[in-house]
């Protein structure tokens, strides 16, 4: 997996544009937990994300957000690269995402 810094301010919010291969992990899951709270958003390929005990395929233009306390796995799901960014927050930290503009 490559991951490439878009943000290289310290502490607070980082954000990477990672590239996983094919073939980074085998097709059955072996969850991690450390500490904060991730965001992904897929560009390209197809990703399986396994957080806690749900199963997930992401493609192009599909987010997903976790507490990272949660065992959580990703990889391709089927063997081709996928490029995603990734976010990275403290614990408890979330995205405040607006679902539909403001009230002119």
């Amino acid at each position: 997996m490559t991951a490439v810094p878009v943000t290289r301010r310290p502490g607070g919010l980082q954000a990477f544009k990672m590239v996983l291969t094919g073939d980074a992990r085998g097709p059955e899951p072996d969850p991690r937990v450390h500490e904060g709270y991730e965001w992904l958003y897929i560009l390209n390929g197809r990703l399986r994300l396994v957080p806690g005990d749900k199963d997930f395929e992401l493609r192009p233009g599909e987010a997903a957000e976790f507490d990272t306390h949660t065992p959580h796995w990703f990889a391709s799901t089927d063997g081709k690269p996928v490029e995603f960014i990734s976010l990275f927050g403290q614990p408890g930290e979330r995205m405040h995402v607006r679902a539909r503009p403001k009230p002119s």
